[in-house]
């Protein structure tokens, strides 16, 4: 049990911070998207689809890129 928390699962416990981070981020985004469309004008669905897809790619970069430099800052001390 105690080799799972090596430097050796670093990607492992990375993907499943991106993995548990994905969903609350993406919300997050699609609502900031859609409000601010709508202040500009009313949106249809395929607009909404479209913010839908923006906030998938933006949230899953973010979630990443967060996820690998975390997960690198907390195993960096161990060898």
């Amino acid at each position: 049990m105690e080799a799972l928390f090596s430097r050796d699962y670093l990607y492992l416990w990375a993907l499943a911070l991106m993995l548990l981070l994905f969903l609350p981020v993406r919300q997050l985004l699609h609502v900031l998207y859609v409000r601010r469309a709508q202040r500009v004008s009313d949106l249809d669905e395929t607009e909404t689809r479209r913010l839908r897809r923006r906030a998938n790619v933006t949230a899953a970069l973010l979630c990443f890129v967060f996820a690998v430099l975390y997960s690198h800052h907390l195993f960096q001390g161990q060898p």
